[in-house]
């Protein structure tokens, strides 16, 4: 008995990763993150600003820091020193210190 030959499936379009790194990614050094610090303050984009000051202080993931509210970070008018604020995933709560730098981005 004979099988036919059959047509060989191929994709129609290259992978999306092709070429990629994939897999958990290498932190950021104490220097890439004092220019993009800067470049932040040259561009005066203080929304992104205090939103990377404030990722980099907390270590939260993406997610949390964006749900954070001016209630999480902010009392009677002025910027906490510590905050917590509970994670998504393990639904526990991570307390923080807010550092100057971040302190006066948030404010600006």
């Amino acid at each position: 008995m004979e099988t036919p030959n059959l047509p060989a499936i191929r994709a129609l379009r290259p992978a999306w990763n092709k070429g990629r790194i994939i897999g958990q990614k290498r932190p950021l050094k104490p220097t890439h993150v004092w220019a993009i610090r800067v470049r932040l303050e040259l561009a005066e984009n203080h929304r992104y600003l205090a939103l990377f000051n404030m990722a980099i202080d907390s270590k939260l993931r993406g997610c949390d820091l964006v749900k954070m509210k001016v209630v999480d970070v902010m009392a009677s008018g002025q910027i906490k020193e510590r905050a917590s604020v509970l994670q998504s995933k393990t639904q526990k709560p991570v307390r923080f210190e807010i550092s100057e730098g971040t302190r006066a981005s948030v404010e600006k």
